[in-house]
């Protein structure tokens, strides 16, 4: 098929849409119905979805599918779910996220991956930021189950987005436009284990890619990037603006530093980022050309190619004059074609080189600056700190002092005092031995009264009284001795007198 060709096809999909066994629409009708159940709906209603697939710049395949209509209350549990009669193992999951990979996807299904013979990635048009998935199941009894466990279920708990399941009635491509032709052949293996594309429950089926390439569902789902392993086709793709104006069209990016600017007939500025930074090669995004603005001119040799993403040659129209001129001699041409091809290579490389030395002296001024700015910040917030802290440490300081002085006052005191104290404790210490001395004199005293006392008494109890002692006893006077605390007061007074 050419380059822009179309093909048309009412009888379902082909083996493009679902590799390697296409599930054509006799397929879809010799799949058994499940049987009527009370839950199940006598007339569900359907739709009609359109759907795409395909790399755009390489070939598209559009189609269309009906989908039954959910009719279940909102408000319904898993046990009062009501099924369509006449139902396929066919569903299709719709609004799915584009963040969320293929092996993200893959990893969502659970246990129910052993029972999907097949999943196919579609756009659905006007859709832009989420993707459905066509599965296809190997008995009706596992799509029931699945249908009931993840219709209206949230993708993640952390995100708002609901998992949107509908029974498919039918599957039909009604067109198929290639543009460009692939450098990747199709092949009935699986690109990452090599080994052939048959629906078995050990590998988990078979998943196809919004590219048109198909893998093992065990394998894809090993694969975490959101990319094609194949042909490294992300399904979500992202859109360049202007990194100051916000425009989307007439972008050019900057091969020196990534900026990515609107060109002169927008807000121009690409151009003033070349008059900025002195980086005078320049992208054009749309065309994969390379502007000089020194030379005010193209200068690009090799561009990337839309197809695979390869480097290839441009400059065709010298190559057809080399051929032309040369077809008399073609180890001539041929040479002449391999010493083009090594100027090329050199002047690029040259190019190269001197590019990559201009963006090191760019990113070492840039570092410079930010490290002068980066000590002057420091050197800033040093002299800030110490200006703010300085009055406080001041103020702490005299408070020192002052608790230092009132300290050395006090330890003066106390040391002309100390002689004094010392004076009073021998004088107390010398009172109190006076006053023990007392103590015991006035204790032998009375002992030798008590003693003498008792004799009287013992000598009156045994001969009895005379006349004479009770006469004694009647005309005695008592003598009251003097208290110690009173001789220890006068002896303490005369001391102190003398």
């Amino acid at each position: 098929m050419s380059a822009g060709s179309t093909s048309t096809s009412t009888s379902g999909l082909d083996p493009i849409a679902f590799p390697p066994t296409p599930m054509s629409i006799s397929d879809l009708t010799s799949i058994p119905s499940s049987s009527s159940s009370p839950l199940s709906s006598s007339a569900a209603p359907t739709e009609a979805v359109l759907f795409s697939s395909g790399n755009p710049r390489i070939e598209e395949t559009r189609g269309v599918m009906h989908l039954y209509r959910d009719i279940t209350p909102s408000s319904s549990t898993s046990s009062s779910v009501i099924l369509p009669i006449g139902r396929k193992p066919l569903v299709c999951v719709l609004a799915v996220p584009n963040h969320m990979t293929y092996a993200d996807f893959c990893k969502f299904c659970g246990s129910f991956i052993q029972h999907m013979l097949e999943m196919r990635i579609v756009r659905i048009d006007g859709v832009d930021e989420q993707y459905s998935v066509i599965i296809r199941f190997d008995e009706q009894s596992f799509t029931d189950d699945f249908y009931k466990h993840f219709n209206r279920k949230r993708f993640s708990s952390l995100e708002e987005d609901i998992c949107c399941v509908r029974y498919t009635v039918d599957v039909q491509q009604t067109e198929s436009i290639e543009r460009a032709q692939s450098s990747v052949s199709s092949s009935a293996d699986c690109p990452v284990c090599l080994e052939r594309l048959d629906q078995d429950k050990d590998s988990g089926g078979i998943l196809t890619t919004i590219c048109n390439h198909s893998f093992h569902c065990s394998c894809i789902s090993k694969w975490t990037d959101s990319s094609c392993p194949v042909c490294r086709y992300c399904q979500q793709q992202a859109e360049s603006t202007c990194s100051i104006c916000g425009q989307s069209e007439n972008l050019w990016l900057c091969v020196i530093c990534g900026f990515v600017g609107c060109g002169r007939y927008k807000e121009g500025h690409a151009v003033r980022h070349w008059k900025e930074t002195q980086h005078c090669y320049s992208l054009e995004l749309e065309t994969q050309r390379v502007w000089d603005y020194v030379g005010d001119n193209y200068v690009h040799r090799l561009i990337q190619s839309k197809t695979d993403g390869k480097l290839v040659e441009i400059s065709g129209d010298q190559q057809d004059e080399i051929s032309r001129t040369c077809d008399c001699d073609e180890d001539l041409s041929e040479a002449l074609l391999n010493s083009k091809v090594e100027a090329i290579v050199e002047e690029y490389n040259n190019l190269l080189t001197s590019q990559l030395e201009n963006q090191r002296k760019h990113f070492e001024s840039l570092l410079l600056e930010i490290k002068e700015g980066n000590d002057k910040e420091i050197d800033e917030a040093v002299e800030k700190a110490l200006h703010a802290k300085l009055p406080k440490l001041q103020l702490k300081l005299n408070k020192a002092i002052e608790e230092k002085t009132f300290l050395e006052e006090i330890n003066k005191n106390l040391l002309e005092n100390q002689e004094m104290w010392e004076e009073k404790i021998r004088k107390a210490e010398k009172r109190e031995q006076i006053s023990t001395r007392l103590k015991d004199l006035k204790i032998k005293q009375l002992e030798e009264q008590l003693s003498a006392l008792i004799a009287q008494i013992e000598s009156v109890t045994t001969d009895g009284p005379t006349n004479s002692a009770v006469s004694e006893i009647k005309n005695a006077t008592v003598i009251t001795l003097p208290s110690a605390s009173n001789n220890t007061g006068e002896t303490s007074g005369k001391e102190e007198g003398n």
